[in-house]
This record gives C-alpha cells, sequence and structure tokens, in this order.
C-alpha cells in the first residue's frame, strides 16, 4: 500500500491517473453488478453524452460518486453517514436514501433461494448506520486493511439502500483507505479482483453471516 502511494505522488500529473483509475474502477465495479459496459463506450461518452447506453451512464454515475465521496473525505477528514447517502444518490441519480419499507432479501441468482435478509425497519436501518458512522471515524488499534474488510462486511450486511449497496461499498473501502492516509488520491483498484473472483467474494461475505 506504500509503495502504491509513493508511486502516486511522483506522478507529474496526478489527475491523468485519477480520471483513468476512476473510470476503471467505476467500469468493473459496475460489472460485479452486472452492468457491463466497454472502454470504447466510455470514451464516446466522454465527447457526446447524447446517445450512450444505459450500462454506459450508470458507470459514469459511479465515477461522480467516487470523486464526490473523495473531496468530501479530503474536505472533512470525516466518511459521514450523510456522505455515504450523498454517495448513493449520485450513484443511483434519486433520492430514495436509507430503506424505509421492508421486504429486501438476498437471492441465489441461480436458484431464486432467499440467502439472506438484512434489517428491515428504518429505525434499525438507521441506528445501524449510526453505529458504523462511529466505527469508521474513531480511531482503534486494528490494522487498516483488517477494519476496511470489517466496514465492508457490516456495510452490505445492513444493506441499508434499495439498490447500489455493492457499489456503494466498493466506494467505502477506497474512501476508508484515503481517511486513514494510507492513499492519498483513489487509486486502488480492487474491483478487477473481485470479478475474477466473484462466486468467492460473495460465499466468503455469506459464510460471515452465518457464523454464530
Amino acid at each position: 500500500m506504500a509503495k502504491l502511494n509513493g508511486v502516486a505522488k511522483i506522478i507529474p500529473n496526478s489527475q491523468i491517473l485519477i480520471n483513468s483509475l476512476v473510470l476503471q474502477e467505476a467500469k468493473d465495479s459496475s460489472e460485479i453488478e452486472n452492468i457491463i459496459t466497454t472502454h470504447d463506450e466510455l470514451y464516446r461518452a466522454s465527447v457526446d453524452i447524447s446517445n450512450i447506453s444505459n450500462e454506459t451512464k450508470e458507470v459514469q454515475n459511479y465515477s461522480k460518486a467516487l470523486l464526490l465521496g473523495y473531496n468530501l473525505v479530503k474536505d472533512n477528514e470525516l466518511l459521514l453517514k450523510k456522505y455515504i447517502v450523498a454517495i448513493q444518490k449520485e450513484l443511483e441519480q434519486n433520492d430514495a436514501g436509507i430503506r424505509r419499507q421492508s421486504g429486501t432479501v438476498l437471492k441465489n441468482e441461480q436458484t431464486d433461494e432467499v440467502i439472506y435478509t438484512p434489517p428491515q425497519e428504518f429505525e434499525l436501518i438507521d441506528r445501524l448506520m449510526s453505529d458504523l458512522e462511529r466505527y469508521i471515524n474513531e480511531p482503534n488499534d486494528i490494522d487498516p486493511l483488517i477494519n476496511m474488510a470489517i466496514i465492508h462486511y457490516q456495510f452490505e450486511s445492513i444493506h441499508p439502500f434499495y439498490d447500489g449497496n455493492g457499489r456503494t461499498g466498493r466506494i467505502i473501502n477506497i474512501l476508508y483507505l484515503i481517511l486513514n492516509d494510507l492513499l492519498d488520491i483513489p487509486i486502488l483498484y480492487l474491483s478487477r479482483y473481485i470479478i475474477k473472483n466473484k462466486a468467492d467474494y460473495y460465499r466468503l461475505l455469506q459464510e460471515v453471516r452465518n457464523v454464530k
């Protein structure tokens, strides 16, 4: 992590690197959720937005959401619940916010079997997100990379939004490392690895939920 951050510091125009890697991460994080576009479509969309696919637009929204989160964390040195809500709003382009209606469940894509039921009541979801906010921002002695994994698991299990939880959670991963000075700019690129290990990613999340 230190080596990656060090390399980023010596690049003459880091904004070029940020723009490139943020878009790559946006593309791949969206692909995990079966939102598929291509580099060519993203390039064309950058010069002409008049005729782009919904998938390309969603990837662009992810890129904007990540940069919004980056600026909020850099400016305020905190990663608050309201910032996470703002990130998801930018990502999904709606004002739905934290879930207020029950009925959300996670299903096996192949069998349609319900494998996990997240918290249903708004008051409980909101309280759990406040607890998570406190955990994110209060210092502790746990290695930040382990903390990042804990936070990711907790956020995905709270599943606070109607949509965009996976993508928002992966944005939080990057922002947490920036918050803790492991990265200066959002250049960590995790989603390509997750795509290659997608089944294990979801299986391990569920195995932790099943631990009694």
